[in-house]
This record gives structure tokens, sequence and C-alpha cells, in this order.
């Protein structure tokens, strides 16, 4: 018995897949018919969506870890003497930052006003490029109600923002153009980093492949430019700070040298016990303004070489070139997509839809 069953099974398939073969041959013409409805549309959709060229940039920074008494500071704190302290530390700004640094409103904004050369030579600001950008009817479509009623919020209210109004303590005030500026570009521009190699790439999607390489040419740089600036920040103020005490320090040795040089001037011939004492006394306040001015200027040398040290070293692996092919998904695939969904959504309502909505029909009657 378990033997026929098993036998019975094979057949009962064969038997449903040819019952099954049977129907999709007896609906030919409406899938014929589905398959071209499919191709206008993959046809449609193919030619509305505009073609988008990727620009990948990738750069390794020395995000260094502890340094300790190597490079140049070590170096001239070795020849300064043991007395100059070299402090040793972990960065606070590290790489996998670069994604939330280029992202950031801050860095978008300054973008926006770079310019692009478009069109032989024709140079226009970002922000201006990105109003040219086509994009599918049907987003118009979508947007349509938030069009209408922004524009009928503009008859009623000033939005017009000066530079200077921009940024007021530290918040930047923007206006709705230029959020939703921002918004776009956030979606074209993206940077990631490998944890374990430290690599960073930071990829620009663009219709037009020339600002594309443009546009990540630029990031990359300006992304540098940032970090550079952060890490060399603090290294800054405490060379600008010594400098400031460097003068100070000096003038002070100064002013006590003049003093001894006088004093020792005008009682040159005086053999009087409290003219070597006062001598003494001076002499010793002029050496103890050079040992603080000497200590100082030494410590101000470690300070400029640390500002040097603190610049992170950024190898370009793969730099911006111009991209000839888009990186966009191909109208062929639009089209077969779209065939291949008609298709098999005319199978399924034929041969299960109808049933299915049959069944429930006649279960609500009942």
């Amino acid at each position: 018995m378990p033997e026929q069953s098993l036998q019975k099974k094979p057949k009962e398939l064969e038997i449903d897949m040819l019952d099954i073969i049977r129907k999709i041959i007896a609906i030919r013409k409406n899938l014929y018919k589905a398959a071209v409805v499919g191709l206008l549309i993959g046809v449609i959709v193919g030619v509305s969506i505009p073609k988008q060229y990727t620009v990948r940039v990738t750069l390794s920074p020395e995000m260094g870890g502890e340094k300790g008494n190597s490079g140049i500071v070590g170096v001239a704190a070795s020849f300064l003497g043991s007395g100059v302290g070299v402090k040793s530390g972990t960065d606070a700004l590290n790489a996998s930052l670069s994604s939330d640094i280029v992202s950031s409103t801050p860095f978008l904004l300054e973008l926006l006003n770079m310019e692009v050369v478009v069109n032989e030579g024709e140079t226009k600001m970002l922000s201006n490029y990105l109003m040219t950008e086509s994009s599918p009817w049907w987003n118009f479509i979508i947007g349509l109600p938030g069009i209408i009623n922004s524009q009928l919020k503009s008859w009623f209210t000033n939005e017009e923002i000066s530079s200077k109004e921009k940024v007021q303590g530290g918040l930047i005030i923007l206006t709705k153009d230029e959020n939703a500026q921002i918004a776009a570009l956030k979606k074209k521009i993206a940077a990631t980093v490998d944890k374990k190699t430290a690599i960073t790439s930071v990829t620009v999607t663009l219709q037009d492949p020339k600002v594309a390489a443009i546009v990540a040419d630029s990031v990359v740089h300006r992304l540098q430019e940032y970090i550079i600036s952060y890490r060399t920040s603090k290294a800054i103020e405490d060379c600008a700070y010594l400098e400031k005490l460097f003068e100070e320090r000096k003038q002070e040795y100064y002013v006590a040298q003049k003093k001894y040089a006088d004093y020792v001037d005008t009682h040159d011939n005086l053999i009087l016990q409290s003219v070597r004492a006062e001598q003494e006394r001076l002499q010793n306040d002029m050496n103890l303004f050079y040992q603080v001015y000497s200590q100082v200027a030494n410590q101000l040398q470690v300070a400029r070489a640390k500002v040097q040290e603190e610049k992170p070293v950024f190898a370009i692996v793969e730099p911006a070139v111009v991209p000839i092919e888009s990186s966009s998904m191909r109208r062929s695939i639009y089209i077969f997509l779209f065939v291949f969904l008609s298709v098999c959504g005319t199978i399924g309502w034929l041969l299960l839809g109808k049933a299915l909505v049959s069944v429930f029909k006649n279960e609500v009657k009942l």
C-alpha cells in the first residue's frame, strides 16, 4: 500500500503540471497582451529615469594611535633635553567619523557654494546645478500637493534669510530650498570606512559625469582639510599660548639683564659689601629669569614640532576619474522586469485570482 501511494504521487503531480500548462496555453493571447503592456511600461520607466554616474575615491588616512616619543616631537625633545615632556595619547577623531562629517549640515552647506564646470566651460554653483537635474515625471505628480502647499505659504510668509542670519550663536538657519538641497545632497554623497583596513571610500552620484568627478575631488579635499584642522587645532592653540608666554618671559629676562648691567656700570668702582650684595641679588634674578625663558623657548620648539606631527598623511589610493558608463540600471533590465511581472501577474490572476474572488463572493452571499 505505501508503495502504491508513492507511485500515485508523481503521477498526480505530473497530471497537475500538465493541467497548469494547458491552462497557460489557453490564456496565451492574454499573456501576449500582458507582455506588450509590460514592454510599454518598461520602456516608459526606463526612459523616464535619468542616467546616473558614480565616482568613487578611496584614500587611506593615517589615523595614529600612540605616538609616544617617536616622530618629530620626540626628536625635538631629545635635542632640547630630558626636561621637556612629550604627551602621548589617542586621537579623539576616529576614521569612522568620515561618514558623519561628509553628511553633516555645515559640510554640505559649504559644498553647495562651490563652483562646478558644466557645458563646455560654463561654471555655476553646485546648488544651482542640482536644480537643473531632471527627475522621473511621477516624482512631480507625487510632490505636487507639497509644491502647492509651499507656494501658498510663500505668499503669506517671508523666508528670505541673509548670509549674516544663517549662523547665529552656533545655530544654522536654513531656508526650505537649502534644506531640500542638503537632503538631496545627502543621498548623492556618501563615505564608508573599512574598519579593518581604515580605507575610506567617498562616492558621489550625479547625472553629469564631469560634475560628479569634480564634486568627489572637492569632497575628499574638504574632508582632509576638516580632519587636519581638527587634529591640529589643540596643538596650534598650545603653540600660540607658548609664543605669548615666550615673549613675556623674554621681556622679563631682558629687563632683569638691563637692571643688572646698569647697576654694574654705575657701581663698578665701589667695593662696599652692600653693593656686592645688591649686585649678586640682581645677577641671581637675571639667571632665574633666563632659566624660565630658556625652558619656555624649549617648550615652544616642541609645540611647533607637534603641530607638524599632528597633521595626518592621506594617501589617495584611487583618485576621482570621470566615468564613461552610467551606474544606473540598464533600460533592458527595466523592460525585462516589467514584462516578467506583467506576465506572472496575469497568470496568477487568471488561474488563481478569479477563482478566489468567486469563492469569496459566494461566502459573502451565504
